[in-house]
């Protein structure tokens, strides 16, 4: 199996010149390992004596929502804990009686629930905690559940919220010990991080309070309201952590014993699951743009600039991570240049 390696690098390279992003680390591989992989660009354009390493630790962002909320969902439905297909009231009490009673994690997994596209939590219920969580769980629905697919970051947080109410655990903690630790993803932690990890951490977008860019603290400002343990966001990761997670998810049955979800999972996540309606959708991972069901590609992106696609028909994996966030909000110039990595990754 051979990759574009040249064309890969002259176009990251490009996108630093181009200021898309201060630097970004990428790989590709199979099931068996990494294939190919590089870093270019600077950690922080402040000190441009520091180079972008394999090993910087990146705000993952919505990679969260795989990371963590994804995959121990998955754990929980191969333990027969969770029926996706339930309704949530006839198992939560949290939720009885109330408009989030009729939805079911099926419904969640494929945005397809119907719960309310608002994302800025602080704006609605305030800044505790139990408000944050009490307002997520009564809230009315924004439409009857399975009538559009809706992207939402609700639907994740609700997720960990339901995972954290099955397993008894905070998500940090369930997610570490049914995946992370399990598959070696010993970089991979909720943050804020400490001092010595936050100064590997690629700084994402400039804090309006400190006047500094923030390393090692989410930037999603929802997920720091909840502790910066939650489904929205929250967790920080390295390139071989991400590599050594999609090896696994192509690795298939002999590896399910390893970590809590399965091949099952893994097969059922990575299949269209929302029927007639559009944007297809599978279990929180949906089909790459531009590619065809031939192709079988299949991503997961960030908003500070991450993104993650596997294929198990082409045994392919690929991971892009760049702190793009640190220029611009736009997210165009970068939605370019993933384009163009995904097609020269599996080609």
């Amino acid at each position: 199996m051979t990759y574009a390696i040249d064309r890969i690098e002259a176009l990251l390279d490009e996108g630093v010149r181009d200021k898309v992003y201060p630097g970004a680390v990428w790989a590709v591989g199979t099931a068996a390992g990494v294939h190919a992989s590089g870093a270019t660009g600077v950690l922080d354009p402040d000190d441009p004596g520091v180079k972008m390493r394999p090993d910087t630790i990146f705000d993952a962002a919505s990679l969260t929502k795989i990371l963590a909320v994804w995959s121990s969902i998955g754990a929980l439905w191969e333990d027969g804990v969770l029926d996706l297909d339930a309704s949530l009231g006839t198992f939560w009490p949290d939720v009885e009686g109330h408009p989030l009673a009729v939805v079911t994690a099926h419904q969640l997994l494929t945005h397809t629930a119907g719960v309310p596209l608002r994302a800025q939590l602080k704006n609605l219920y305030g800044t505790n905690e139990d408000a944050i969580r009490s307002g997520v769980l009564h809230e009315e629905l924004h439409r009857p559940p399975g009538q559009a697919v809706e992207y939402t970051d609700r639907a994740a947080l609700i997720l960990g919220f339901l995972a954290e109410h099955l397993s008894a655990q905070p998500l940090d903690q369930l997610a570490g010990a049914r995946t992370w630790n399990p598959l070696g993803m010993n970089s991979t932690q909720f943050g804020p991080l400490p001092t010595q990890l936050a100064a590997r951490c690629a700084p994402t977008e400039l804090d309006q309070d400190s006047d500094t860019h923030l390393k090692g603290t989410a930037h999603d400002f929802s997920a720091r309201l909840l502790g910066s343990v939650c489904g929205i966001a929250g967790v920080f990761t390295i390139l071989d952590d991400l590599a050594a997670f999609l090896r696994y998810m192509l690795n298939g049955s002999a590896a399910a014993t390893r970590a809590g979800f399965g091949s099952e999972w893994t097969t059922a996540s990575l299949t269209i699951q929302t029927g007639e309606l559009q944007p297809e959708r599978g279990l929180f991972w949906h089909p790459a743009p531009g590619t065809t069901a031939e192709q079988d590609v299949w991503v997961h992106y960030g908003f500070t600039g991450t993104g993650m696609w596997i294929s198990p028909a082409q045994d392919r994996w690929a991971v892009l991570l760049t702190n793009k966030l640190y220029y611009t909000r736009d997210r165009q110039p970068l939605t370019d240049v993933r384009n163009s990595f995904r097609q020269l990754a599996f080609a």
